[in-house]
């Protein structure tokens, strides 16, 4: 067992262990044309899904040599705020399980170097030709049967949170694990379910599952990639880190797949850490 002062100098040790590390790396000067590297990014499905078309493009065209592999981010049950529900993204990067971690809060501790990546609003999520696009109304989405996207299997989320506010509640008759999931269980059914917008857009059509406005105010949540300062030592990793950054990405409001209506209602606030 490790004594007491092991365990204090474990944190500054790992950091010197890592600044070596990444100056060994960078002993070669990187070029992405040539590089044969592989690395990690770690994020939760719905954000992956919508990044990914245009990031793997990008390094393709520049870097054909090099390998990505996704891990899927998953929140810390019980953990209320954005910096601690999402802490095993910290954790993973401390380890160099993970080289970027997108998450879906802005907040981090100082030694982690933090990249604004896209804003993200949710809409309603639904199989086209359900009932409730035509009659788009708090009434009629609370009488819904839902569908949530829960890592941890809780059934409450920001939707519930807003509703509550309003005197107002809705059942939730199935939970899943994953965005995708979501998605082709809607177009199969009568479910609806609150799923960030540029996700439906991207993804939607192919399950014909459309998008519209939601009749409450929700959250609007920020991605940011992070890495731990000293990894931008490495060339490779901030070459990466840099091509991530400057994808574009289509906005919801260019997607098809998106029904806006008079009332629907954006409002930046918090970032909602929970399942929607």
């Amino acid at each position: 067992m490790p004594t007491a002062r092991a365990v204090e100098l474990a944190a500054p040790i790992a950091d010197v262990l890592a600044r070596a590390s990444r100056v060994i790396a960078t002993a070669e000067p990187f070029q992405a044309a040539s590089s044969r590297r592989r690395f990690a990014l770690g994020a939760p499905d719905g954000a992956s899904a919508v990044f990914l078309p245009p990031f793997l493009e990008a390094v393709r065209q520049a870097a054909p040599g090099i390998d990505i592999s996704i891990l899927q981010l998953l929140p810390v049950q019980g953990e209320p705020a954005p910096e601690r529900a999402w802490r095993n993204a910290a954790a993973d990067l401390d380890a160099h399980a993970l080289d970027i971690a997108v998450i879906p809060h802005d907040r981090a501790a100082a030694r982690f170097h933090l990249r604004h990546l896209y804003d993200e609003d949710f809409v309603i999520a639904a199989r086209a030709g359900h009932w409730l696009i035509d009659r788009p109304s708090l009434d009629a989405y609370c009488a819904a049967d839902h569908l949530v996207v829960s890592f941890t299997g809780d059934r409450d989320g920001f939707v519930d949170q807003e509703l509550a506010k309003r005197g107002r509640s809705r059942r939730v008759a199935l939970n899943v694990p994953s965005f995708m999931l979501a998605l082709a269980l809607l177009a199969e059914t009568d479910l609806v379910s609150a799923l960030p917008g540029r996700f439906v857009a991207m993804h939607g059509p192919r399950f014909g599952v459309v998008g519209m406005a939601p009749p409450l105010r929700l959250p609007r949540f920020r991605l940011t990639a992070m890495v731990p300062n000293v990894a931008l030592m490495d060339a490779g990793l901030a070459w990466l880190l840099d091509t991530l950054c400057a994808i574009e990405l289509p906005g919801p409001s260019r997607g098809r797949a998106i029904r806006r209506r008079s009332g629907g209602a954006e409002r930046p606030g918090r970032t909602p850490v929970g399942q929607p």
